[in-house]
């Protein structure tokens, strides 16, 4: 079973039915989704989930509507009678009629990946103007949603793991919340280590890359006979190179004698690459 169809049988099994006008915002939701197609006076909803089309003929129940539902191939097709011929006469006002909308919409044309692999959740619509009715709901608990238009309708998503959480628990999937917060920081722990380790590999190779080029230098200073010309504190770091090709500048300063900074030894690489460029030229 996908994400998406574990949280709509979790949706599915939420008992709301208790206040009809709320049962009535979450028709709303549904019908305002891609799924839910309006043919004259009358409407149909498809899904491929027993458990939501179990959901939205306890709806209609519910609301004392007729239905009818067929099976098409893999599909179940749900038919009633045009209950929203005028919608703008609709009104989703208060908190819990709001997030029954939402839950309705994400119920009817919704689906979420599963966040080992991304993070997106994305519900689709007929129309444009369904799509900004729900967008416009969503934004109400602080969510910012983005649209899309695709071959087929129009679509909301969000592509930010948190976000996603917040809106899982405004629909009332609270089971779901908890998993997927659990992937979540499994995932954003295993990428933050994946960070560090690529970090310090690259720095690591600056580092190797950095001392072949002192070593190189520092041989040619020898086969020219002008090392022992050298002062004494270049001399000093060119042994510790030659001696340790694989140390850090930070290791190097605490190996000398007398300890110096990062920027110190820097500098006294820095010199010696400049003895042996005007060697070079010689």
């Amino acid at each position: 079973m996908s994400f998406s169809s574990k949280i709509k049988e979790e949706l599915s099994k939420l008992n709301t039915f208790g206040n009809k006008n709320l049962v009535y915002c979450e028709l709303y939701g549904y019908i305002l989704s891609g799924n839910t197609k309006v043919i004259k006076d009358k409407m149909n909803f498809c899904t491929n989930s027993d458990y939501n089309i179990n959901r939205f003929g306890k709806i209609l129940s519910k609301l004392e509507i007729d239905y009818k539902i067929k099976v098409q191939g893999k599909n179940y097709v749900i038919n009633f009678n045009n209950v929203l011929l005028n919608s703008d006469d609709i009104r989703v006002s208060t908190i819990d009629e709001k997030k029954a909308a939402i839950r309705g919409a994400f119920m009817g044309g919704g689906l979420i990946n599963n966040p080992n692999k991304k993070y997106h959740l994305e519900i689709t619509f007929n129309s444009e103007k369904n799509q900004k009715i729900i967008q416009s709901i969503i934004s109400d608990f602080n969510i910012t949603t983005k649209s899309l238009i695709r071959k087929n309708g129009y679509s909301l998503y969000i592509k930010e793991g948190e976000i996603i959480s917040d809106f899982l628990a405004v629909i009332g999937a609270n089971t779901a919340v908890i998993r997927y917060e659990e992937i979540r920081v499994i995932k954003d722990k295993r990428n933050n280590i994946n960070r560090i380790v690529n970090c310090e590999t690259a720095n690591f190779n600056k580092t190797i890359e950095a001392s072949v080029l002192q070593v190189q230098a520092i041989n040619l200073i020898k086969s020219k006979n002008k090392f022992e010309e050298l002062p004494e504190n270049l001399k000093e770091i060119a042994e510790l190179r030659l001696e340790s090709p694989d140390a850090n500048l930070i290791e190097l300063g605490e190996m000398l004698s007398v300890p110096i900074s990062k920027s110190g030894i820097n500098h006294r690489l820095n010199k010696i690459l400049e003895i042996a460029k005007e060697l070079e030229k010689e």
